[in-house]
């Protein structure tokens, strides 16, 4: 039996979104050589994110579709995309594109608990067990016992308090599109992540050069265009059905950080990853077929 057509769009918009941020994130990994203050990157990637946004929504001759109808929830929720940025750009100095990306698979075991919590998805004992053996490939991956010096454990941490921002976004953007647009939600988080650092800009800021700006230029196109696809994925699908497309961030992530890095994956990482893979690939097919019990939470 084929999917619905509103699923196979969410589909198509949600391999485009992660592609993207695929994209974005080997932008930002290629800027941190020039040691470029975190808060000053964050905040022009959020300027031109919203800048991109503006545009499209004039072409679409509407610009109300960027207009929060809850704002108290449209700010904490782009409070969480802010500290899931700065998150990402930390990591992405200390870490290979493959260790950010595996690490970053937390996420949808962490949908997977907290559906089970706030939108009363059910959650069996073999999605129970599915997602203790991805959190035990994460650890095979990090591989602790291993050589991490401090710079590897500084972008770990950033990490992980990316895939807590992330994961409780995303559960709770299917909830907030419901009342808002996925033009909206994308723009309000760059409005937000632009304003946060640009205050912190007034303290210390460095000059920025032609290249660093055309690739600031090119990273906020790059999320602006990931974020919104997401939110339309999200918007019509559910939240389990696109985390788990985020794998394919793995393969994209994998192959730029080897052509342009060099960096090639150890047996550690092989084996983690593929124990993550295989329980988030079981935790969103069995997804499918679970149903929230109420439609309004």
């Amino acid at each position: 039996m084929k999917p619905p057509v509103s699923d196979l769009r969410a589909i198509g918009f949600a391999l485009a979104g992660f592609t993207f941020w695929v994209l974005g994130d080997s932008s930002i990994k290629y800027m941190g050589q020039f040691r470029l203050p975190p808060y000053e990157m964050v905040a022009f990637l959020g300027l031109f994110m919203a800048l991109f946004l503006l545009a499209y929504a004039r072409v679409r001759g509407s610009v109300a579709i960027l207009r929060p109808h809850r704002l108290d929830r449209q700010l904490a929720r782009a409070c969480l995309d802010m500290i899931n940025t700065v998150c990402v750009v930390v990591a992405l100095r200390h870490l290979t594109l493959t260790i950010f990306y595996i690490l970053v698979f937390m996420a949808p075991m962490v949908i997977a608990l907290l559906s089970a919590l706030v939108l009363r998805e059910g959650l069996s004992w073999r999605r129970m067990a599915a997602i203790t053996a991805g959190f035990a490939g994460v650890v095979i991956a990090v591989d602790p016992w291993g050589a991490a010096g401090p710079r590897d454990w500084i972008g770990i941490g950033a990490c992980m308090l990316c895939v807590a921002c992330f994961s409780i976004n995303m559960v709770w953007s299917r909830v907030l599109t419901r009342t808002e647009t996925p033009e909206s939600l994308a723009f309000f988080s760059g409005l937000v992540t632009a304003a946060v650092g640009s205050v912190l800009m007034l303290f210390h800021a460095a000059p920025l050069t032609p290249r660093l700006t055309a690739a600031l230029f090119a990273t906020g196109f790059f999320w602006a265009a990931g974020t919104l696809c997401f939110y339309i994925a999200v918007k019509h699908t559910s939240a389990a059905n696109v985390s788990q497309y985020h794998y394919t961030q793995l393969v994209t992530g994998t192959l730029v950080s080897f052509l342009v890095w060099h960096d090639k994956p150890g047996l550690y990482v092989l084996a983690g990853g593929a124990l993550i893979l295989a329980s988030g690939l079981y935790i969103a097919v069995s997804a499918q077929d679970v149903v929230p019990l109420t439609e309004g939470n």
